[in-house]
């Protein structure tokens, strides 16, 4: 399923997991997603129709009469309760439920540049949705209140390489009851890909050079349900003991 942002007008594609959902969805209700061009939300119906959640919500009448609003005498002293808020009808989000859970995030953090829109084509092609970092400290921040399942980062992003990379050292410094549950890529000119014993020395779960980011989908095609097959169970069993 293919939609584009109101905001940029960027075409995003929908796994079959996140359009299977949106489907589900009972009439009337949002799922809200992130651009991964312009970081802009916006919604899409149970219809599959694009909701703009930014724009300009109608605002609400004012009785020109007192007495219009609040069904008393001008002169009462007891003032009544505000009437609640209905922008969420307008719109038609309600924000407790506008999420659909089961749609699998990645974090990308790679300079701005074709390869960038492939990595990001590629994850998406294959269910997770995609955000971008435009900073370590951007992604260290998105971190702490996001759980991602899939992170990529690139060994030149910000130019500090590999070893320095704050971003790296945070992830290499994470506690595992987090880090396990993280799919974490790392793309270079220095990583012989699909080198399990490399991508183990750097913490990482997958290392791909330069020369095969074009043929990212089909690596991870080929890799995550292996990760998933080997370690699947063994971190379901962890969740149900709560470790």
């Amino acid at each position: 399923m293919n939609v584009n942002c109101p905001n940029c007008e960027k075409q995003l594609k929908l796994g079959a997991k996140a359009e299977a959902s949106i489907s589900q969805m009972p009439p009337g209700k949002v799922v809200k997603v992130k651009c991964a061009q312009c970081d802009v939300a916006f919604g899409i119906s149970s219809d599959k129709k694009v909701v703009n959640l930014s724009a300009n919500k109608p605002k609400e009448a004012v009785a020109q009469n007192p007495t219009q609003a609040t069904g008393r005498k001008t002169g009462s002293k007891v003032k009544p309760p505000e009437p609640p808020d209905l922008a969420w009808l307008v719109d038609g989000v309600f924000e407790d439920h506008e999420v659909v859970e089961d749609v699998p995030l990645a974090l990308v953090m790679m300079d701005d540049s074709p390869e960038r829109l492939g990595v990001i084509n590629a994850i998406e092609g294959i269910g997770y949705r995609a955000e971008v970092a435009k900073s370590s400290e951007q992604a260290i921040e998105k971190m702490l209140f996001v759980n991602y399942s899939n992170v990529v980062l690139h060994s030149k992003f910000e130019g500090a390489g590999i070893n320095s990379n704050a971003f790296h050292q945070y992830m290499y410094k994470m506690d595992m009851s987090k880090r396990r549950y993280i799919f974490y890529t790392l793309i270079g000119p220095e990583f012989k890909t699909l080198y399990d014993l490399q991508a183990l020395s750097y913490s990482s779960n997958l290392v791909v050079n330069d020369n095969e980011v074009k043929d990212f989908n089909v690596i991870l095609r080929k890799v995550i349900p292996e990760y998933e097959a080997l370690f699947g169970p063994l971190m379901e069993e962890l969740h149900v003991q709560r470790k």
